[in-house]
């Protein structure tokens, strides 16, 4: 398969995986504290990562830890707990609206600290798909007036993460197998998980009859395991066959799903968000523009 088809199945198949994962966090806040959630999604993810890519830490060089661990916290664990404390007070559809601000972060980071150049294209695709955010948080502060918008910072914070690590990505590990990449980063976050949950009075919980706890147990198992340690995979590929600014490109698109699932759970949604939506995906088309 081509360089060009790759990335674009690479870029629908995470639209699809990680825009689900916020109605999937979601439900699992029913049952869980944000801190038990982040500490064992992480853990769930490193445990089945590490299973099947353990024998590929090998090929990571001495000199390129640093960067994995740098890594690591920045694409995984701090963006893990940002998220779910943000949807303890917003809508999953508009926490993944917000986490499109992404790319254009992503581009101004690259140019500024990692002398990575862009096009005039790229410029004007991640303008159009930032307008295109910023119409939906506007709808969306109007749909749903009731949510506090405060911890929506949060989920800037975790872009600010994201664009920092899609860099790394691609300045420092570039060579290094994408498998690799995803184990490094999980053996590394084994132990602060491990930490955390202990602290978070998780152990303390009553299992037995706790319906409610074994439903969003369920529920994060699937976030772990296909939402962050399959998709880990997926996106170091997605930035090895593509350049930064395409690949968290995917966060404009991820809107896209997490709000047809917000539909189907309740969430309240209008005609002019389905526009705003469309005019994302334009700015998807420009950044990858010749």
């Amino acid at each position: 398969m081509k360089i060009v088809d790759k990335k674009w199945l690479y870029l629908i198949v995470l639209s699809v995986v990680w825009g689900s994962s916020f109605i999937l966090i979601k439900k699992a806040l029913v049952g869980l504290t944000p801190l038990q959630l982040g500490a064992l999604r992480t853990l769930f993810a490193a445990i089945f990562l590490l299973l099947i890519g353990f024998s590929y830490l090998k090929k990571i060089k001495k000199q390129q830890w640093k960067w994995i661990v740098i890594s690591a916290f920045l694409g995984t664990f701090i963006p893990a707990f940002l998220f779910a404390f943000a949807e303890t007070q917003i809508d999953s559809a508009v926490a993944s609206i917000l986490n499109s601000t992404t790319p254009i972060v992503t581009l101004i980071l690259g140019a500024v600290l990692f002398k990575i150049v862009f096009s005039r294209n790229q410029l004007i695709g991640v303008i159009i798909g930032l307008v295109g955010s910023l119409l939906l948080i506007w709808s969306g502060a109007d749909v749903n007036p009731n949510q506090n918008y405060w911890y929506s910072t949060l989920v800037l914070a975790a872009s600010v993460c994201y664009a920092l690590n899609v860099n790394i990505l691609k300045k420092y590990l570039q060579d290094l197998p994408a498998m690799a990449i995803a184990a490094g980063n999980f053996i590394v976050l084994l132990v602060p998980s491990f930490l955390v949950l202990l602290y978070s009075g998780f152990f303390g919980l009553e299992f037995v009859g706790n319906t409610v706890l074994h439903v969003s147990l369920g529920y994060l198992l699937i976030l772990a395991l296909v939402g962050t340690a399959v998709a880990k995979v997926l996106f170091n590929k997605l930035v090895q066959v593509s350049t930064p600014v395409f690949a968290s490109s995917v966060t404009y698109t991820i809107p896209v799903m997490a709000l047809l699932w917000g539909l189907l759970d309740g969430e309240r949604f209008s005609l002019f968000q389905a526009g705003a939506a469309a005019f994302i995906l334009l700015g998807v088309l420009m950044t990858n523009k010749k």
